[in-house]
């Protein structure tokens, strides 16, 4: 009888894990850091525009890392009603001091590294939070102002978009930090049913082909796969717009 029972609770056990193990087949590489408790992950989840004609991708300027590009996009915002899921989660947000309100509700801070399983888990319900389309949308807005083209705002709201790929990054060391990051990027391309879409998409590619234009520019795959584009630098994550791996060199920090 004990033999049985004890074959059981054995039986009961592999299959509760092996069924935790296909759940999170994605975040297999993070099993090892929910079984190093007492660090912090920093987590940072984010949408990314491609836009493309050919070998031409349009890259913005970043305005908080002067001389450097990147795809149109950014961080995900957080709903009101994640808040029990956010303090279950132990998350604490990350605030850069002199951007607190553009930071506000960004799905961008730390949580216990036992939890990095059950974030991911909860992200990809995409409850309590921006679909990629709000975010895009949002983001979009933002940023045409913040790169002198308001002119453009209004082609953005009826915009939907097609998903390119995500793109998980297990946590890694970060240099001069002592946490490890987590992130995930989900790219899209913008939908070409209308006309303004289409409006928007030939805007980007003649602004960035303009030799006069410093806030947009396009860049080829090799450019990507290269860093830089003449002077100005790319932006490590640009990568994802032509893969799924990003280029072999840490990000530039952010101005403080």
């Amino acid at each position: 009888m004990r033999t049985e029972i004890l074959s059981g609770l054995i039986v009961a056990v592999v299959v509760a894990v092996a069924s935790m193990v296909w759940r999170h087949r994605h975040y297999l590489p993070l099993i090892r850091t929910s079984l190093t408790p007492g660090r912090q992950v920093r987590v940072s989840m984010a949408a990314l525009l491609r836009v493309k004609d050919d070998d031409s991708y349009v890259l913005f300027h970043m305005p908080y890392r002067p001389g450097v590009y990147g795809p149109p996009g950014g961080v995900f915002k957080i709903d009101s009603s994640a808040r029990h899921s956010m303090d279950r989660l132990q998350f604490v947000e990350q605030r850069v001091e002199g951007r607190k309100a553009q930071m506000d509700r960004d799905l961008r801070g730390f949580v216990p590294s036992q939890r990095a399983i059950g974030f991911m888990a909860w992200f990809d319900k995409g409850e309590g939070r921006e679909s990629a389309a709000e975010c895009l949308s949002r983001e979009l807005a933002e940023e045409l102002v913040e790169v002198g083209h308001p002119e453009l705002v209004d082609l953005v709201s009826n915009l939907t978009f097609d998903k390119v790929r995500p793109v998980f990054e297990p946590p890694r060391s970060v240099p001069g930090e002592q946490h490890r990051t987590m992130r995930k990027f989900e790219v899209y391309d913008i939908h070409r049913d209308r006309p303004e879409a289409r409006d928007l998409i030939e805007c980007f590619l003649e602004l960035g082909r303009d030799p006069a234009e410093t806030h947009l520019i396009t860049v080829t795959a090799e450019d990507i796969r290269r860093g830089r584009k003449g002077p100005f630098l790319i932006a490590p994550h640009s990568a994802f717009l032509i893969g799924s791996s990003r280029m072999a060199m840490p990000d530039q920090p952010a101005l403080r």
